[in-house]
């Protein structure tokens, strides 16, 4: 993208000012720290900010330094990321915290490349770290920048290639501005979010690159950017136990590897998996639980509930039984079965006839 250079450039007048009137207040903006920019992107990937601020608010809260999020138990991080999904970035985010309080003491790192040796940091978190915390000159290209470039410059290239993403990240290397690299790339990402949006038609009658963008000229919009279809999910059918006795519920916890490993979750079988009879578990069915649907990135959960009462404590090894105030405050739940919250919060308080 050498020869879109001077487009480029041309682009930054009207994207910072646009930025300096349409910015919007988030808090890890107020206080750009290292800290705070780093845990503010790896909750933002793969979620809306508008998700994201509740999270992290109480997750500062309760972790306000890299020194407690390296000390902090694995189930309480957990917790506290519950609902957020992709749970390896709480993981992640605990392994480099515990790399920096071990190996560097304590000392965030402020380059770039030292930025990318930390677990769950890649060339998109480390930018974003680098410019916006240190000022370093570094781009940040999200699917937001991918979009507002390829637009921009009419580049029918293929967004989900690494070569595409390696050429626009060079090309924004040789324009970025030295004296506030973090603000630029702010910008990028904002003007992608609020104007160039992802979904559904861009807002082109507000965008200040308007009038330099090719693939508005060249009536381009609706076939830029480019990106292959991903293959179809795989659908599995599941049945939910929810499975009450005084007042608890049964809970198991997932392996440690694979689909939402480590975690809690009422317990569930597919066909031809072990269900209630082979789990040995003496029940009373009582009414239907529900049903809801879980979109993972190559599988969906269709799954159907059933409310059950069980005769004794007994439960598979393993397995917990856990009142209203352990389920909320305890056990990280994925948010794959907050479709049954109501149902269990229900079963917990008496409010199901069994008999």
């Amino acid at each position: 993208m050498e020869e879109e250079k001077p487009l480029l450039q041309a682009m930054i007048p009207p994207l910072l000012d646009w930025f300096q009137d349409h910015a919007r207040s988030l808090p890890w903006r107020e206080d750009p720290q290292p800290y705070h920019v780093w845990i503010s992107e790896i909750m933002l990937q793969q979620t809306r900010v508008a998700a994201v601020l509740g999270y992290y608010a109480r997750f500062l809260d309760r972790l306000p330094t890299v020194e407690a999020l390296a000390k902090v138990p694995e189930q309480e991080l957990l917790k506290l990321w519950e609902g957020l999904g992709y749970y390896n970035r709480a993981r992640n985010l605990q392994k480099a915290a515990r790399k920096i309080c071990d190996e560097l003491e304590g000392v965030f790192p402020s380059s770039y490349d030292r930025l990318l040796e930390l677990p769950g940091i890649g060339e998109y978190t480390a930018g974003a770290i680098a410019s916006i915390a240190f000022g370093q000159p570094v781009p940040a290209v999200d699917g937001n920048v991918l979009r507002v470039i390829t637009r921009l410059t009419a580049d029918r290239s293929d967004i989900g290639r690494p070569e595409t993403k390696k050429a626009i990240r060079s090309a924004l290397e040789q324009i970025i501005p030295a004296a506030f690299p973090g603000r630029f790339n702010q910008a990028l990402m904002e003007l992608g979010a609020l104007v160039c949006l992802p979904n559904g038609a861009p807002l082109c009658r507000q965008c200040p690159l308007r009038a330099l963008c090719r693939a508005r000229r060249e009536e381009l919009i609706d076939q830029i950017p480019v990106k292959e279809k991903k293959k179809a999910r795989r659908i599995q059918e599941r049945k939910v136990c929810l499975i009450f006795h005084k007042g608890r519920i049964a809970l198991r916890r997932r392996p440690e590897e694979g689909l939402l490993a480590g975690l809690w979750e009422y317990p569930n079988f597919a066909p031809g998996e072990p269900g209630p009879e082979q789990w040995g578990l003496n029940c009373t069915a009582g009414r239907d639980g529900g049903a809801g649907k879980h979109i993972f990135t190559h599988i969906e959960w269709h799954m159907t509930a059933l409310c059950m009462a069980a005769d004794s404590d007994r439960l598979p090894e393993g397995w917990v039984w856990a009142d209203e105030t352990a389920l909320r405050e305890r056990y990280p739940i994925p948010n794959a079965f907050a479709c049954f919250r109501e149902q269990a919060e229900a079963g917990l308080r008496g409010q199901i006839d069994f008999t």
